[in-house]
């Protein structure tokens, strides 16, 4: 299993970083994406709390991890620029906070992640056939998430992605210990969104083609500087 969303306690979450990689790992996790709420105000600061415990702890805790963000709340209009600006201060893996039927998100904010070249539209929500489109054409991968109230509009999400061949992940959002859920759960839950087993298997391999492809960019980047 690989979570490409989690939060620590340098947003919502409920664990430093050292402590949520350590019980991943435990509960069955290979790889680990750290994607904290930013906007203007904390962005640098929470790529830079991330870099030491990203580049040491997989050494000593088996597992792979990234660092990155989900751009929380920005305005439609900005949001590129987050997306180009996180990249140039270290994100691996850049989300975005999509639109969610449980939060008041902006309005074309998923149309502005997707846009910008995101890496993963977080739950999207009523995506619009517009967007998911989109989506497969610029290759940002749509979210199936195992959060309550997140996960209400999986359903569409997964049969928009179908109509038009965008890429789907499964993520926790995970923001406290008991959101790290098992291998059989994650299973269940993406079969009662109405995936088949193909399906499920091959958001699992999108995951971890993902974080392989990351990681190794990111171990470039380290040694280029």
């Amino acid at each position: 299993m690989i979570d490409l969303h989690t939060h620590t306690v340098y947003s919502d979450g409920g664990l430093i970083p050292a402590e949520l990689a350590r019980r991943a790992r435990v509960a069955g996790y290979r790889g680990l994406a750290f994607t904290d709420h930013v906007d203007d105000s904390n962005l640098q600061l929470i790529l830079g709390s991330q870099a030491r415990v990203v580049k040491l702890y997989p050494l000593y805790y088996d597992i792979e991890l990234l660092r990155g963000v989900e751009l929380t709340h920005v305005p439609p209009p900005l949001v590129e620029t987050m997306v180009q600006r996180a990249r140039e201060l270290g994100a691996d893996i850049v989300l975005v906070h999509g639109e969610t039927i449980v939060e008041p998100v902006a309005s074309g904010t998923n149309h502005a992640a997707i846009q910008a070249g995101a890496d993963v539209l977080a739950h999207p929500g009523l995506i619009t056939p517009e967007d998911a489109r989109l989506a497969a054409e610029k290759g940002v991968y749509l979210e199936i998430t195992t959060r309550k109230g997140h996960s209400l509009t999986n359903g569409h999400v997964l049969s928009l992605a179908r109509t038009y061949g965008a890429k789907l992940v499964i993520n926790n959002d995970a923001h406290a210990p008991e959101d790290l859920i098992s291998r059989d759960m994650r299973r269940k839950i993406a079969l009662g969104a109405g995936m088949d087993l193909q399906e499920y298997d091959l958001a699992e391999h999108n995951s971890m083609d993902i974080m392989t492809r990351l990681r190794k960019t990111g171990i470039a980047s380290d040694l280029q500087r």
